[in-house]
């Protein structure tokens, strides 16, 4: 890895170490859990580290192991080329998968748009965050998993930006914040708002927001359109993994 790849990636297990109060190695990678978040998919995954040599039905049977107790299973990636080659027959056996990009700021912050973005508390955007999780997670009550990654982000001093209509909010994002960098860790618009240019509009702002961060990552689907608009904002992409989900 060359440097900024390399931060990308510990940026990404910070997350992790701050949060995880189980860390177990095992032979390609790390187990890692939170007892205080059982619901908060992120941090209690199996991390693959290296390339296991494995099928994807032994690596889930692993994460049944090592996830025991937990109501959903999960198995990241962190080199892109061994979970790409899995992603399908992870699909076929009902798991959802991603593959994801991490993306560095890398230019002078873009011009503030039109559109009047305002910090709000972060409770404010609870019916957005449901649709959103609804929209990723259909089926899924979003009570706990929603709950649990609340108390986690007051530890990151997570800052909330919206955009209202009538008074209520119809697109948000979150910026969060360690040790001296950043993360745009969510952008999200109501489906009956897109295309109005308001995921632009509390992207910008959250890079103004961020001001002097060491780093100012944002993670976007690799094969989505969002990494298009990230990238004409001054994001470079950096480092890509893959995420896979069975939800419970």
């Amino acid at each position: 890895m060359d440097d900024v790849e390399a931060r990308a990636l510990a940026w990404h297990r910070s997350i992790h170490a701050e949060f995880c109060d189980v860390c177990e190695p095992w032979e390609h990678g790390t187990v890692v859990r939170a007892t205080r978040y059982p619901s908060y998919y992120d941090l209690n995954t199996v991390r693959v580290e290296d390339d296991p040599g494995m099928s994807a039905e032994e690596l889930a049977a692993f994460a049944d192991e090592a996830l025991a107790g937990l109501a959903h299973r999960r198995v990241d990636f962190e080199r892109v080329d061994v979970g790409a080659a899995l992603r399908e027959r992870f699909a076929a056996l009902g798991w959802l998968t991603e593959q994801l990009v991490w993306m560095r700021h890398e230019s002078s912050p873009p011009a503030a748009t039109e559109i009047a973005v305002e910090e709000v508390p972060y409770d404010e955007v609870r019916e957005l965050r449901v649709r959103w999780h609804r929209e990723d997670f259909p089926g899924v009550d979003p009570t706990r998993f929603l709950d649990q990654s609340r108390e986690a982000a007051g530890r990151r001093d997570a800052q909330v930006l919206a955009v209202r209509d009538g008074g209520r909010p119809i697109a948000y994002t979150q910026l969060e914040r360690h040790e001296g960098s950043a993360e745009i860790a969510h952008v999200y618009v109501h489906p009956d708002h897109r295309g109005r240019g308001l995921g632009t509009a509390i992207t910008c702002a959250a890079i103004h927001a961020a001001g002097g961060a060491r780093d100012l990552w944002i993670v976007a689907d690799d094969e989505g359109r969002a990494k298009e608009l990230y990238a004409r904002l001054g994001f470079r992409p950096v480092w890509a993994a893959v995420e896979t989900l069975r939800l419970p």
